[in-house]
């Protein structure tokens, strides 16, 4: 049943409506694929029990199909509580917390009849953008696995890469699913702020950093799986509305903002090279100017997510024991949130408002913005973070994504697509990065685009 491990989740649903295999088949193929790739990679973490997942799989069966990813096998990221598996957060002090309950997004996947396998690694408290942790160790990159395999959804896409899922959840603070989707040469969507349920106690309006968000191999399966999360949603079903047509766009590369941002190598002219394909697919693509200083973009970004880690951390942080096992770069982030004045603050939240207020004139002109989802390559899997791009020093364990803050930081939906592979085989991709409420046209854009490339299909990982 090796075979059944490459099909991406709507060809898997519809072989089951076809009588093609079953769902136990699906589970069984892709729990032999876990146990071969897993203990090198170690993408998937709090593996369930193998014959239950079978039962489960059998069970779903009998029910009637709940979506198009009923029955289907999926890791939930490990910073989504989920009832009755354990939930680490990548820290030593949840190290064996079982929630009583699901998160909403997690509750949305079993509604659709998904069966949770187990969870996906993440950094500690999805901090940083390659994922490590004390308790679950590092996971390695699919493509090299010496190196990094991007994060706080690193577990996910490398699981997807190396084919142990069919489709995956993700989340997205500063570029926690563009890094690795494009390291891992899978697709991963940020979606707008707001339409997808967070749910999460404390601030949810004037912190509006992070959001859930799908990834997969495919776009159509990406659709799906946002349909599942993003749940009532306007407009209709994403999946559905691929097949809109697609009037010719105006894209705007943005590469590396006139040198603000280093970037490593050759990943611009892969980049390029990899956009194309619009062309090719009649759309126009030209470089454009942003008359903004990105150095506000930068103080508005760092002092907000100060603010936000201060406010959901701040009762471990005051806990002498439970401080302790604190990352470094979480001790970082609640006391320079702690310090910050009334007057940081405000001068943050508008210097985010400018930027929103400009990027709404710039969309006027252009239908998206497309620039690099990484400013490096997979580094060493060893390493915590690059000290420098460059020969530029890095001031922060997060200053080497930079290029993931203009979409972040004004909630706009952001998709990165494959562009192509280094010299050294290592995948790299771009974002491109739309208006609020664009997703549905992101996701029509890039399905094309992927019709055109296929580069998760063409490409595989060679383990």
């Amino acid at each position: 049943m090796t075979q059944l491990i490459e099909l991406g989740a709507l060809d898997l649903s519809d072989g089951v409506d076809r009588g093609d295999f079953t769902y136990a088949e699906i589970m069984a193929a892709f729990l032999d694929r876990i146990d071969a790739v897993n203990p090198e990679i170690n993408a998937i973490v709090s593996l369930q029990d193998r014959d239950d997942l079978l039962a489960q799989a059998q069970e779903a069966e009998k029910q009637p199909k709940r979506s198009k990813l009923h029955g289907l096998p999926i890791a939930v990221k490990d910073l989504m509580e989920t009832q009755g598996i354990r939930t680490t957060y990548g820290s030593p002090i949840h190290k064996d917390l079982v929630p009583a309950a699901d998160a909403v997004g997690a509750k949305n996947i079993r509604d659709a009849g998904m069966i949770m396998v187990g969870k996906t690694n993440t950094p500690e408290f999805g901090l940083g953008s390659h994922s490590y942790n004390p308790v679950h160790g590092v996971t390695r990159n699919p493509y090299n696995l010496e190196k990094s395999a991007g994060g706080s959804s690193g577990g996910a896409t490398a699981a997807l890469a190396s084919r142990m899922v069919p489709i995956a959840d993700g989340s997205d603070m500063m570029g926690s699913l563009r890094n690795p989707a494009a390291w891992c040469n899978v697709y991963g969507l940020r979606p707008t702020i707001g339409l997808v349920p967070d749910g999460s106690d404390g601030d949810l309006y004037l912190s509006q950093l992070a959001t859930l968000g799908p990834m997969a191999r495919s776009i159509e399966d990406l659709a799906l799986m946002l349909d599942v999360l993003a749940l009532d949603h306007a407009g209709g079903s994403f999946f559905e509305r691929l097949e809109e047509a697609v009037p010719p766009c105006r894209i705007g590369w943005l590469g590396d903002w006139e040198g603000r941002y280093p970037i490593e190598g050759d990943i611009l002219d892969i980049c390029q090279s990899g956009m194309e394909a619009f062309e090719a697919l009649g759309h126009t693509i030209e470089p454009i100017q942003l008359d903004f200083d990105p150095e506000k973009l930068w103080m508005s970004w760092v002092r907000l997510r100060n603010m936000a880690m201060a406010a959901k951390m701040k009762s471990e942080y005051e806990n002498p024991e439970l401080r302790k096992l604190l990352k470094a770069e979480m001790i970082y982030e609640i006391e320079a949130g702690l310090a910050l004045s009334g007057q940081e603050i405000a001068d943050a939240t508008a210097a985010r408002t400018d930027w929103f207020k400009y990027l709404a004139e710039v969309y006027q002109s252009f239908d998206a913005i497309a620039l690099p989802s990484a400013q490096v390559m997979p580094f060493d899997a060893e390493l915590d973070w690059p000290k420098s791009i460059n020969g530029q020093d890095m001031t922060t364990y997060h200053n080497w994504m930079e290029i993931a803050i203009p979409a972040s930081l004004i909630g706009l939906p952001a998709l990165n697509l494959p562009a192509g592979f280094s010299s050294t085989g290592l995948p790299v991709g771009f974002q491109l990065m739309g208006p609020r409420g664009a997703d549905a046209k992101l996701l029509r854009l890039g399905h094309r685009y992927q019709e055109a490339t296929l580069w998760p299909q063409k490409h595989p990982p060679k383990l």
